[in-house]
């Protein structure tokens, strides 16, 4: 077994997780509402004998008529919803069985939410359910034990963190890039489930308190100080720290060859209008080199863009990280870069390095979250 030098015995000096132990067994996790879509315009749903019920405000939970059938199918219709001739404001489904919708299965239980021009689909499930279904679409189910009990935490302080602010709305959190990705049931067979059941209910605090613990798939290196990427309030100060575990990962070292038409239409339909596309400079950088400020000059003048934002406006998959270097070459501008995602927290793939040289979860999240407490929710929810 390799680890760089000293790391391992320095590891308490960083900063690192401290635990606190519960004072009773962890209590249970609750469950959590997630919107598999936010704004359908219309969606099937399959299953057996599924009971669909027209909720009734201000009562959401109040149910109108019910009936059962083996399929449904919602469409947005003026200012609520309809389904199978049916029209209210909203509708609930609930099945002892699985119930499909857009190629995967997902626990019995969904509420159909009027939303915008659509509706949302909303999914309530036990947290530890939910987890498992986030870890097998963030990483997958092949990787080492201790990397997928360190994103069990992580996930699981995501998740509960936004339940807590979004505690009053229709729904907690987005199955999408959005938050974190969704992949419904998972077998009981899958490794993933050691995961779930060996960190159940663990979670991290910031200063006493459940924080967005942002992750990403790889770092190029160097982890960000998330306050130089999101305006929200209430950012924790996360040290950034080096990143020598992913080296060798997918997505380390990348390069885009974008045409500056493509960039320009980007912008475009961004509302940022330069006209056609002459030079893109990096004017400001992050502590991690990081492009903070992308400043594109164009044939009708000129835009200061945050690189975040350009990564937006172009793809996040396209763009994959704001850790690059850019030039105009002819019709195309040429980017070179590092890792994937914005940086911040756990990279994926660092994880993954360290639990290859036999590092445990909690050393893990030590290196990527360093002052940050390590506890259960029962113990918050007990204070």
């Amino acid at each position: 077994m390799r680890r760089l030098p000293a790391l391992a015995a320095g590891l308490a000096l960083l900063g690192a997780t401290s635990v606190v132990p519960p004072p009773a067994p962890p209590a249970a996790s609750g469950t959590i509402r997630v919107a598999l879509s936010e704004f359908a315009r219309a969606a099937e749903f399959r299953g057996a004998d599924i009971e669909v019920g027209e909720t009734a405000p201000p009562c959401e939970r109040c149910l109108r008529t019910v009936w059962r059938t083996d399929s449904v199918r919602a469409t947005a219709r003026g200012p609520g919803l309809e389904v199978d001739g049916h029209q209210a404001a909203g509708f609930r489904l609930r099945s002892d069985r699985p119930i499909r919708w857009n190629g995967r299965e997902y626990p019995g239980r969904l509420e159909l939410v009027r939303n915008g021009e659509g509706f949302a689909i909303v999914n309530e499930t036990p947290l530890e359910d939910y987890l498992a279904g986030v870890l097998r679409s963030e990483i997958g189910e092949k990787w080492p034990l201790q990397a997928l009990m360190a994103q069990a935490i992580v996930a699981r302080t995501y998740a509960a963190y936004h339940r807590t602010i979004n505690a009053g709305k229709p729904y907690h959190i987005v199955a999408s890039t959005v938050n974190q990705q969704y992949a419904g049931l998972v077998g009981g067979t899958s490794p993933i489930w050691a995961a779930i059941q060996e960190t159940t209910g663990q979670v991290l605090l910031w200063e006493g308190e459940l924080f967005s613990a942002f992750y990403h798939t790889e770092s190029g290196g160097f982890t960000e100080d998330p306050r130089t990427v999101f305006a929200a309030r209430n950012m924790p100060a996360l040290k950034p720290v080096i990143c020598p575990f992913s080296a060798g990962a997918p997505h380390y070292y990348w390069s885009l060859d974008l045409r500056l038409t493509d960039l320009a239409e980007a912008l475009r339909r961004a509302d940022v209008v330069v006209g056609q596309v002459q030079a893109i400079e990096i004017t400001e950088r992050t502590p991690s080199l990081r492009a903070s400020v992308v400043t594109v000059r164009g044939t009708r003048g000129t835009a200061r863009l945050k690189g975040n934002d350009l990564r937006r406006m172009v793809g996040y998959d396209t763009l994959k990280s704001t850790l690059f270097a850019v030039a105009v070459d002819g019709e195309t501008a040429r980017f070179a870069g590092r890792g994937y995602g914005h940086g911040i927290g756990l990279c994926q793939w660092g994880a993954k390095g360290m639990a290859d040289q036999a590092f445990s979860a909690r050393q893990i999240l030590a290196y990527y979250y360093p002052g940050t407490t390590l506890t259960t929710l029962g113990a918050v929810a007990g204070r």
